[in-house]
Formats: structure tokens, sequence, C-alpha cells
């Protein structure tokens, strides 16, 4: 589950999304095996977990044996490039659990996603986001995508409510 409260983050709804955005992302048996995803490296497995030790800052580890080689890490798999930037403007302390969900939720924003999640526009928000994490479906990142039910029932297991 997100680190972040749900007053901070703004609703049972956007912690909901963050869970399934991990899910996506790690996939529930590597969440199981790490500390919930946020200590995970790019390329990782359930049964080769690849994770790293402190949160002191992102790890900026290359992994060079993927398809596609990249600094990935953390619950949400955030790019060292990028990482760096928004550490800066957000005044993030670490990149820890709560530095990292606060990352997320900031990614949701300027996407235009949070109103989405708040009205419990699941899919539309999802559509909203899915160039940001290749996992999500319609990424177009020729990378695995995961289907829309499947999130869908992460999403509601996480507590996340939709509108009929």
């Amino acid at each position: 589950m997100a680190r972040i409260s749900v007053s901070a983050a703004g609703g049972v709804n956007r912690v909901a999304f963050l869970d399934t955005i991990a899910v996506s992302e790690i996939g529930s048996p590597l969440l199981a095996k790490s500390d919930d995803g946020y200590n995970v490296l790019v390329g990782a497995t359930a049964s080769r977990p690849l994770l790293f030790a402190s949160y002191a800052a992102h790890p900026n580890v290359l992994n060079r044996q993927i398809r596609v080689p990249s600094t990935a890490a953390g619950r949400y798999q955030i790019l060292t490039r990028w990482w760096r930037i928004y550490q800066a403007q957000m005044k993030l302390p670490d990149f820890g659990p709560v530095s990292q969900d606060r990352y997320a939720l900031q990614q949701l924003r300027e996407h235009g996603a949070l109103p989405l999640i708040d009205a419990g526009r699941f899919r539309e928000a999802v559509a909203k986001v899915s160039n940001v994490w290749a996992s999500l479906p319609g990424a177009g990142y020729g990378q695995h995508e995961n289907d829309i039910e499947h999130l869908l029932a992460a999403y509601r297991a996480a507590g996340g409510e939709m509108v009929a």
C-alpha cells in the first residue's frame, strides 16, 4: 500500500490509483518480495528480485541487461533524469516511499488525471497517464502492457471507487 496518508494524497481513490500503478509496474508477486516495490530496480522479477538498500537518493543503476537499458527504480519505476528534476522542484528530501508517492501524484496532476481519479473515472484516468507508465494499456512503448480489467480489479481491491 502507498505510504503517503490518504489525507496527504487527497483521497482514497488517489491512494488506490497509486497502488494500481505499482501492481502494473512491479506486479503483485514482486511487491510481496520487496518493500512493496519502493526498493525495486528495473528488470527485477519475483524469481530474481533486484533491490536497492538505501532510500537516501535515487540508486541511478543503469540496467543494460534488459531490452531497453534503463535507470528506472522504485515503486513507480522512476528514471534518474526525471527524478533529479522533480526532487529539486518539489524539494523531496530523499528517494523514500513518501517521496516516491509524492512524485507519482505530481505526474498524475500534470497529466490531468487527478480530477478523473477523484470522480471515479478510472479508465479515463489510466488513458491520461498511459504515456507515463509503460505497463499501462495504450502506452505504446513496445513493452508489456497490462489488461485494463486486471488493473481495475487491483484498483477496486485497493479501495478505489468508480462511477457507474
